[in-house]
């Protein structure tokens, strides 16, 4: 529970290498510790629980959150979550959709925090700050908006494609409880992500904050990211002949 604090009260540089770096570092080890180790029941129960415990905390604790980077790490625990799928599937398929779902999890995470690091810029930091966002830079919100439908797992968006093979390896393996709390997990997230995307086009703000416009590097990153969340979907050979590639790499 010390990571909401942590994001809240580090800067948004900062933050955005926390929600990143760590979680492929300890996946990318756990992935070879228990590819080279044993890999029993035991563990495939740990990560069972570790799952389901990871995305209801943080489907429902992300409801309650009004500040936007508190909100963000919630939804990271939740993601944790959802990717620790792949591990308690224990076969080339739920290791294939651990991949992939790393994958877009970096691409999301990487554009949610450029544009937020962009937004604190204007001392931007509560949800309800944001509802200007669409009237003053309607871009940025579009784009915001659409990391948040992908977020939540909304076609066509990479978000749903990486939850599709996360919980279509999970049924793969039997476990359908594990499936059915990825589902209904997402569809409470799916609330959430809209409230904020309501927030940016619909409510009336509560200050009107003028947006600082964002520099060419970020700029730069955001289109990277952009594109590959919108082209996941409909062009996912590249990226699933890669992790496939990399999933029967791992087991040689």
């Amino acid at each position: 529970m010390w990571a909401p604090d942590i994001y809240e009260g580090s800067p948004t540089p900062v933050t955005a290498f926390l929600s990143i770096a760590p979680k492929i570092s300890i996946l990318a080890n756990m992935l070879r510790v228990f590819l080279v180790a044993s890999y029993g029941g035991t563990l495939q129960q740990i990560f069972f629980f570790c799952s389901i415990a990871s995305m209801i905390l943080g489907a429902l604790a992300a409801m309650a959150q009004t500040k936007v980077k508190r909100l963000l790490a919630y939804s990271s625990i939740g993601h944790v979550g959802y990717l620790c799928i792949g591990f308690s599937c224990g076969t080339i398929e739920g290791i294939q959709s651990l991949l992939i779902g790393i994958f877009i999890y970096v691409s999301m995470t990487i554009d949610a925090f450029a544009i937020v690091l962009a937004l604190r810029q204007t001392r931007v930091k509560y949800i309800a700050d944001l509802g200007a966002l669409a009237k003053t830079n309607p871009i940025l919100a579009i784009t915001f908006s659409m990391t948040m439908f992908s977020y939540a797992g909304i076609p066509p968006l990479a978000g749903f494609c990486s939850k599709f093979y996360l919980f279509f390896a999970a049924l793969g393996c039997g476990a359908y409880f594990l499936a059915l709390v990825g589902v209904v997990t997402s569809v409470i997230g799916c609330v959430i992500y809209i409230r904020l995307v309501k927030r940016m086009f619909f409510d009336k703000p509560r200050t009107w904050i003028l947006y600082e416009p964002m520099d060419r590097d970020k700029s730069l990153l955001l289109a990277m990211t952009s594109s590959f969340i919108t082209s996941s979907f409909p062009y996912p050979s590249p990226l699933f002949d890669l992790t496939h590639q990399m999933a029967l790499s791992s087991y040689l």
